[in-house]
């Protein structure tokens, strides 16, 4: 079994579901009392929260190969950033710490494909849902992915820092984000990717089925972890 490194409190409400399904699926697959080989870095998130709205991405890179070198050397064989967004920067951790990221828009996206959806919406942080890191990753799977009008994308990103980092579930949040994945359907959606780790906290059914991107990520880790 490898040794997994999870690169997480971003925030460590949703790092729980990592370490959690993780160990569900490597205990279902081996059976008795097994367990997942892993390792948690968990970063403090206001830290990085202030990076990521002062646009200095570069130092969140640099904040997060260091975690990564840091469970290369306790003995990491692949890593995951616990987070859609900050996999903005997998690329310059790969590349730090010498061992295989796993990137979340990959997990995501190649259950999309085995749904054999053609579209789907994306909800997540204002920077996963308009800037191209994220959208052209999972585009390349071969799916059109759409996302919200700009008052309805503010309202996700607004919601995720205001209250779900924070460990905050209002209901009329969660009736708003249901709003929004009917709209997305209206549009045409054949699902609803979960594009933050933490909006799988608040919403857990909608009108059309949800993809939720931590609990997939984390599959991925396990099955690759046990040699998938």
């Amino acid at each position: 079994m490898r040794t997994i490194g999870l690169i997480g409190g971003l925030s460590w409400e949703s790092t729980v579901i990592y370490y959690q399904v993780i160990n569900q699926r490597v205990r279902e697959r081996l059976g008795g009392s097994h367990s997942a080989m892993s390792l948690i870095w968990s970063c403090d998130y206001t830290m990085v929260e202030d990076l990521i709205f002062a646009d200095r991405w570069d130092e969140v890179g640099e904040l997060l190969a260091d975690a990564g070198g840091k469970l290369r050397d306790l003995g990491a064989e692949v890593l995951l950033i616990c987070s859609n967004t900050f996999n903005r920067v997998t690329d310059q951790v790969a590349q730090t710490a010498g061992v295989p990221v796993l990137h979340i828009a990959d997990a995501v996206g190649r259950e999309v494909r085995a749904r054999g959806m053609r579209r789907v919406g994306l909800l997540g942080t204002r920077f996963t849902m308009e800037e191209p890191f994220y959208r052209e990753r999972l585009a390349a799977h071969g799916f059109e992915v759409v996302v919200p009008g700009p008052a309805r994308r503010e309202l996700v990103h607004q919601v995720i820092f205001d209250e779900l980092v924070r460990g905050e579930l209002r209901e009329s949040s969660r009736d708003a984000y249901a709003q929004i994945v009917a709209e997305l359907a209206d549009d045409g959606a054949e699902g609803v990717i979960l594009g933050c780790t933490e909006i799988e906290l608040l919403i857990q059914e909608a009108k059309i089925p949800l993809l939720p991107s931590a609990r997939l990520h984390a599959e991925a880790a396990a099955g690759l972890a046990l040699g998938d």
